[in-house]
C-alpha cells in the first residue's frame, strides 16, 4: 500500500513539474538556393553568367549577398518592403580567371539572422587568343 502512495505522490510532482509558460519554439533560419546555374557548370571567360536565387524565411528574407571566391560581389534587398517570406533574384557574374570559381549565397533576417551558406562551382574555360 506504501507503494501506490509514493507512485501515486510521485505522479502528482511529475504532472506539476510540467506546469509554467510554454515553450516557445525558436524559428528556423532563412534558406537559400541556386536556381540557376546548376553546380559545376562550365562556361567561357568573358561571359556574363546569369544567377537566379531563392530565399525564404517564415519572418522574412531581408537581404541576399553573392560572394564569388569569398569576396562580397552583390546584394539585393526587396523594393516593395523591409521583408519578404519569399524572395527570388536575379544578379549576374562576369566570368574573369580560367578555372574553377566558388559562387556563395546567403540570406539575412532584419536582424541579422543569417541562412546556412549555399555553394556552387563554376568552371571558367579560358580562351585561347
Amino acid at each position: 500500500m506504501r507503494w501506490l502512495s509514493l507512485i501515486a505522490i510521485l505522479a502528482l510532482c511529475a504532472c506539476n513539474l510540467l506546469a509554467g509558460e510554454p515553450i516557445t519554439p525558436t524559428p528556423s533560419i532563412p534558406t537559400v538556393a541556386f536556381q540557376y546555374p546548376t553546380n559545376n557548370v562550365s562556361i567561357a571567360e568573358g561571359t556574363d553568367l546569369q544567377i537566379q536565387l531563392l530565399a525564404q524565411d517564415e519572418v522574412g528574407v531581408s537581404r541576399i549577398e553573392l560572394r564569388v571566391d569569398g569576396q562580397p560581389h552583390q546584394d539585393a534587398s526587396p523594393v516593395d518592403s523591409d521583408t519578404v517570406p519569399v524572395f527570388t533574384v536575379d544578379m549576374n557574374w562576369l566570368a574573369l580567371g580560367g578555372g574553377f570559381h566558388v559562387l556563395e549565397a546567403t540570406a539575412f533576417r532584419l536582424d541579422g539572422t543569417q541562412s546556412r551558406p549555399a555553394l556552387i562551382n563554376v568552371n571558367v574555360i579560358s580562351q585561347d587568343t
